[in-house]
């Protein structure tokens, strides 16, 4: 009895074969080109995402051995916005990417109405064009005929999770789960539908929204030609929402961060819909049977994405994993800040208009000062999330931190993250988490699968780091970081 998961991210897709134990059999991956138009926008044509998640997921197969697929599992890149006409499956536009910021403006506005409070009451959310609503409004408006086409039922728009659905069952289903729909900013997530308040607010018609299930439910099943055979999907979870389920936090208090393009910390509040005072984001953690798991959650938006700009955009080095070493030989006296707010800055911040910086240069700042200060961006930036989490909710002042993501590879990142925190952090022996949650909720709803408490039973540490920061450089070292965060939001 096999899983196979489909993982498509930002800036790849993946999919892996898992055993009906949650063991990794086999797994596939491809990169595909990320678009930047205009400054601050970010884009990804539609093909390459279905093109890749195809291929890999044929090619996790075919390394596996060709095995039965009992179930597919699907977990995706979140508040990316995909738009396309219901007869031909054609795109009216490149996707829009959850960095892109070229909605600031209307985000601006709407602020300046007064109208976030509804907004967060209703979703959870703030006013950021990193969620899709104002993505959706964009594209209505600037594509020819688009708005009237939209309100004839003619276009469907989708996340990620949605196309995919809908180009695997060849265009029968339309649908989602409730991950995925409470980020799009249109979701109640109280309520558990579709907000027609929400949808009047940023004018995007119902007719296009797709319909929303449980996170383990029955969401149709592929075209024999795909696969060989029909395969029912039977999981669908936004990816830091399947990393929360793969790190088996279903518990309240427990919290889990993911490390990839972006950093994303949930921390589970069970039936309680938080509401936060700290500018963080009440989500839903997944829905399961009907009965909603609620979050609070932390986004930033640039975490492994500082390393790739380390390589791609300085060419300071040719692989990630050579700012291990590269950070380890730094100088102890150059305390390098680096706050690396590309695209904005995220949680608890929310500037959209904050653009990168660096502190602290001298003659002596070489690439091994970079790296360290680079991996050291992440840290920080977590700590600003536990702190906020701490004000909102005080279950989770003694949380222990799960890690998860490529990034959590890095022995410095990882120890430095418990020096800042002062907290401990958890390495599980499985990093693949987001593909495994992705499995689990599949096999879950197939019966392959263990109910919850007895899936927990199953995880297993492979490393925890200790902080070993005195509390004084601690306090110093973060108080540091806030005048660097400070300083750029004051430009």
């Amino acid at each position: 009895m096999t899983i196979l998961a489909m993982d498509q991210g930002t800036t790849s897709s993946r999919a892996l074969v898992f055993s009906d134990d949650l063991q990794v059999q086999a797994a596939a991956q491809q990169e595909f080109t990320q678009h930047f138009p205009q400054s601050g926008w970010v884009e990804h044509e539609v093909d390459d995402i279905w093109m890749t998640s195809a291929a890999t997921a044929r090619g996790a197969i075919e390394k596996a051995g060709n095995p039965r697929i009992d179930a597919i599992g699907i977990t995706n890149q979140r508040e990316t916005v995909l738009i396309w006409d219901r007869q031909t499956g054609q795109p009216i536009h490149r996707a829009i990417v959850w960095q892109d910021r070229r909605t600031a403006d209307i985000c601006a506005r709407l602020k300046n109405e007064g109208t976030e409070p509804e907004v967060t009451a209703a979703t959870g959310l703030l006013l950021d064009p990193y969620f899709s609503a104002t993505k959706i409004a964009w594209m209505l408006d600037r594509v020819d005929g688009a708005r009237a086409r939209a309100e004839r039922g003619e276009l469907a728009f989708g996340t990620v999770d949605s196309f995919l659905i809908w180009k695997l069952t060849g265009g029968k289903e339309h649908v989602t789960d409730a991950t995925n729909a409470s980020r799009t900013m249109l979701y109640d997530i109280r309520k558990g539908e579709w907000s027609d308040a929400m949808c009047k607010l940023f004018n995007v018609p119902k007719a296009i929204l797709p319909e929303v299930k449980d996170s383990a439910a029955e969401f149709g099943e592929t075209r024999p030609d795909l696969f060989g055979r029909a395969i029912p999907i039977l999981g669908v979870a936004g990816d830091q929402q399947a990393a929360t389920v793969g790190q088996a936090c279903f518990q309240p208090g427990m919290m889990k961060s993911t490390y990839g393009t972006g950093c994303f910390a949930l921390l589970n509040t069970g039936d309680q819909a938080v509401a936060s005072e700290n500018r963080l984001l009440t989500t839903i953690a997944y829905r399961l049977d009907g009965k909603t798991t609620f979050a609070l959650e932390g986004s930033i938006f640039i975490a492994g994405a500082v390393v790739q700009w380390l390589r791609d955009g300085l060419k300071m080095i040719r692989e990630a994993g050579e700012t291990q070493e590269l950070s380890r030989s730094a100088e102890d006296s150059q305390q390098i800040i680096m706050v690396p707010a590309f695209t904005g800055l995220g949680a608890p911040h929310w500037r959209p208009d904050a653009r990168g910086a660096i502190f602290g240069l001298t003659r002596n700042t070489g690439p091994a000062e970079l790296a360290r200060a680079a991996l050291e961006s992440v840290g920080f930036q977590t700590r600003d999330l536990l702190e906020a989490m701490r004000a909102d909710w005080n279950g989770a002042g003694d949380a222990v931190l799960r890690v998860d993501g490529g990034m959590t590879a890095s022995e410095p990142a990882m120890q430095f993250l418990a020096d800042i925190l002062g907290a401990p952090v958890d390495r599980p022996m499985n990093t693949e988490t987001t593909a495994q949650g992705a499995a689990w909720l599949a096999g879950y709803r197939a019966g392959l699968c263990p109910a919850p408490e007895e899936y927990a039973k199953a995880w297993r540490l492979d490393r925890r780091f200790e902080p070993a920061m005195d509390q004084a450089l601690r306090d110093r070292r973060y108080s540091a970081w806030q005048r660097a965060v400070n300083a750029v939001i004051s430009v």
